[in-house]
């Protein structure tokens, strides 16, 4: 066998090796919910104590104070979800106070919110950085999103709380 097949054969190796942890990794279920792990939710209370464990017993280390604000629920411990916001903050919240409604936060000043996924589309608002929007739906590129009365097209990569190879419809 020649070094170039023996690259090959290495090549070959490596790219099943990450489809199979990919997929694995796209099949992980929460043990309690059955649900796809890790996944986005929202904040369905205007406040929500966040525990350092997950149960009554625990400290509380702060309080989310946003409604809607989205967050990435990465564990479940029976009626506990361990989240994160957008900068890494997190713990457990009691699953009562979450929402499978989604939401996303605009991550740049000035957003433009389009009439179609377009760059060359009209813009129907702007949206500040940080302002909470409902994802109604995303294709491989773009988001269409609604808030504070207006809803329009925005490119992905500009939003928290989607995944970058999510397709929502």
């Amino acid at each position: 066998m020649t070094s170039g097949q023996n690259i090959l054969r290495l090549a070959a190796g490596l790219c099943l090796a990450f489809v199979t942890a990919f997929s694995a990794a796209a099949t992980e279920r929460g043990p309690v919910t059955n649900l796809p792990m890790p996944r986005f939710v929202s904040l369905k209370a205007e406040e929500g104590n966040v525990r350092r464990g997950p149960s009554l017993s625990h400290r509380i280390d702060w309080v989310f104070t946003r409604r809607n604000m989205p967050l990435e629920l990465t564990a479940e411990y029976g009626n506990w979800r361990r989240v994160r916001d957008r900068d890494g903050v997190g713990g457990w919240v009691h699953y009562s106070l979450l929402s499978g409604v989604r939401h996303v936060i605009i991550e740049s000043d000035m957003t433009p919110m389009l009439i179609k996924p377009d760059p060359e589309s009209p813009v129907n608002a702007m949206a500040e950085s940080g302002v909470i929007a409902r994802l109604m739906s995303c294709g491989l590129d773009w988001c269409r999103i609604s808030a504070g009365g207006s809803s329009g097209w925005v490119e992905k990569r500009g939003l928290w709380g989607v995944r970058p190879d999510e397709i929502k419809d």
